[in-house]
């Protein structure tokens, strides 16, 4: 494979500790606060750099007058460059949509989660070709918004058969895949509750395990009860699967607590907390994930990014991309929710969005552009990364790289 000098950017976001180059010393970013996501506050942000990309992966970073000779050359033109976003949170395989209970909900009905029931009809009735298809087109959509790492749940079919068929198929087009069997109870077993966990916890997590890295289980009122999850994910482990929650989103409850003592990667949209929470995520390997799409969405309350940062936690951003609470896929647009609504700092939202999202996915070699990453980036059309939230709804990425590959372009081509 030949190598790639990127040069003419105008701003680099590396998001590496310690900083990646000997002798060139990053910028520290001014917007910065304490506590987020790493052992210091800094993006790594370089300015008249250049990197060179080899077999997919940064091979070599540094002032731009120093950069060695390579096989080809691109200039994005003075335009920044961030690190690919991680999405560590979506539920992508489902048929149909739900635009009329989005409307309702607007109009005053609230937010129960169940219409999760009217996508697991419409996914059932889909057959694996309009699966797939459906996952592609979100994946391609999140891609030129600047998406180079996507988790897909599942959690959609709620029977053995078309659980297993959502897992094989996001396997075949997403980066990680989290089985989500107990997303809610499936109508048939309303009366049968412990059925559907026994089925859950034995059949379903044994069939899907070659196919998925995580389990997750909705703990939540209306969803499952702190004695069902700790069923479902103590079966998980067994099978050597990690863990991720959905917690906290409705209410206060059990997730968080059992989030920390499942070792999970991350408890997911974390809305409500107490100090006890917080403490424990603080405490602990487990990621906050936050969903702020979700919380525009249903118009419910924002979780507390200030106080889980100031803590210590690790905090990341995901989209929750779905078709009932959150339809969107756009992480510039979280990122730009983050910092008007949860206080976030506009350092502290992209590193979220980005390495943050990395630790959540327990993911070391992308969310970052240190030498040895993967060359997973998105050039914006903005001469720095804080135009994400000082410009929400404009459509900044240019184009989008995946090892070392463009696999989007939105804007006109390199000179």
């Amino acid at each position: 494979m030949s190598s790639t000098l990127v040069t003419g950017i105008g701003e680099l976001v590396t998001n590496s500790y310690p900083h990646p180059v000997d002798n060139y010393s990053a910028q520290q970013d001014p917007t910065s606060a304490g506590g987020s996501n790493g052992a210091s506050d800094s993006l790594g942000l370089l300015h008249d750099a250049a990197f060179v990309i080899d077999e997919g992966r940064i091979a070599w970073l540094g002032p731009a007058n120093s950069a060695p000779a390579c096989d080809e050359q691109i200039s994005v033109d003075g335009r920044a460059i961030i690190p690919g976003f991680v999405d560590s949170h979506a539920h992508l395989a489902f048929a149909g949509d739900r635009a009329a209970e989005f409307a309702a909900r607007m109009a005053g009905t609230p937010y129960t989660a169940g219409g999760i029931r009217t996508t697991v009809a419409a996914t059932r009735a889909a057959d694996d070709d309009h699966l797939r298809a459906n996952i592609r087109r979100l994946v391609t959509e999140m891609a030129r918004q600047g998406t180079t790492t996507v988790e897909c749940k599942t959690g959609y079919g709620l029977t053995l058969e078309d659980e297993l068929r959502a897992i094989r198929l996001a396997r075949t087009e997403c980066d990680a895949t989290t089985l989500l069997g107990a997303h809610v109870v499936p109508a048939e077993f309303a009366d049968r509750r412990s059925e559907y966990v026994q089925l859950v916890a034995g059949p379903m997590i044994e069939a899907c395990a070659p196919y998925a890295d995580y389990v997750d289980v909705f703990c939540e009122r209306g969803a499952f009860d702190e004695a069902e999850t700790r069923t479902i994910l103590t079966a998980a482990k067994a099978h050597g699967l990690k863990i991720r929650l959905h917690a906290n989103q409705l209410g206060l409850g059990p997730g968080v607590q059992l989030a920390v003592e499942f070792g999970a990667a991350s408890a997911d949209h974390c809305t409500y907390l107490d100090e006890k929470d917080i403490e424990a995520l603080a405490g602990s390997t487990t990621v906050a994930t936050l969903l702020p799409g979700v919380e525009f969405s249903t118009r419910s309350p924002y979780p507390d990014a200030r106080r889980l940062i100031e803590a210590g936690a690790t905090v990341a951003l995901a989209s929750d991309c779905n078709p009932g609470s959150c339809y969107t896929s756009s992480m510039p647009f979280c990122i730009a929710l983050a910092v008007r609504e949860l206080r976030m700092t506009p350092a502290e939202a992209l590193l979220a969005a980005t390495r943050g999202g990395a630790q959540a996915l327990n993911r070391e070699d992308v969310g970052h552009l240190g030498i040895g990453a993967r060359a997973d980036f998105a050039v914006l059309d903005a001469p720095s990364y804080l135009h994400l939230a000082y410009r929400p709804g404009v459509p900044l990425v240019h184009s989008t790289w995946k090892n070392g590959r463009e696999i989007a372009r939105v804007g006109p081509p390199f000179q």
